[in-house]
């Protein structure tokens, strides 16, 4: 059956999904890192202690910028957003390591990013000095209409092609970047602590950052899993103004 025989289900979504698959980080993970610099092999014993004793350590490592210790754990996460939200998200490489799904080698489902009314529209100001601003009712709907007829018409032209037997490395070229992928993104700490720093916008930041609101939603939920995981690190970072060390 070709694909234009098979019509897939046509998805129009405003939220993105972080999921955490698999983990292996803790606070001690910092400890007995930390702490091998004096201790030896006895550093091993901070894995069987309560980290709560020595929250003062990580404070100290994350205000004085002693940032090694916090590489030895590592956080896997399923990740599905639009594909613009990616190509920013793989200009940090120190620490990540990544594989998404590939155009090349699998039909790619009608699944594309609408934003919602929590989406400030509107950009006011000059580079390097703007704001964005809530958009009008209208501006909206317009938003709404057009991407979703654009979005109608690139997948009618994707189907086409593949029907006809073009190739899905060569289909996929008349699909636009607010089609939703999905990867997995795996790092530690430190490297989360930079994303975090550059992606998301927070009271506590002593760097301001003006980051685009979609990849700034999966920095969010990345960083809720990440505060489960590692409370007193993640309490360091804010206290120290959101710096990676």
């Amino acid at each position: 059956m070709s694909p234009a025989d098979d019509p897939k289900p046509f998805l129009l979504r405003s939220e993105v999904t972080v999921e955490l698959v698999k983990s292996s980080a803790s606070d001690s993970d910092v400890l007995f890192a930390a702490r091998v610099s004096t201790a030896g092999e006895q550093s091993l014993d901070e894995m069987k202690k309560d980290p709560e004793r020595s929250k003062g350590l990580i404070n100290y490592l994350m205000r004085d910028r002693h940032g090694s210790p916090f590489e030895h754990n590592s956080m896997t996460f399923f990740i599905s957003a639009p594909i613009f939200v990616f190509r920013e998200f793989m200009r940090h490489r120190v620490g990540w390591s990544y594989n998404e799904e590939s155009g090349r080698y699998r039909e790619l489902e009608p699944v594309f990013y609408v934003p919602d009314e929590s989406r400030k529209l509107v950009q006011e100001g000059r580079p390097g000095k703007y704001v964005f601003v809530e958009g009008t009712p209208a501006q909206y709907e317009s938003v709404s209409t057009v991407l979703n007829e654009s979005y109608e018409q690139a997948y009618a032209a994707y189907q086409k092609l593949l029907a006809e037997g073009v190739a899905r490395e060569v289909a996929r070229a008349v699909l636009p970047v607010g089609l939703f992928s999905s990867m997995y993104a795996t790092c530690n700490a430190r490297s989360l602590m930079h994303f975090l720093g550059l992606r998301t916008q927070h009271e506590l930041a002593k760097v301001p950052s003006f980051p685009q609101r979609e990849i700034e939603m999966v920095g969010e939920k990345m960083e809720a899993e990440w505060a489960r995981l590692m409370p007193l690190t993640h309490a360091a970072f804010n206290t120290n103004g959101r710096v990676a060390p």
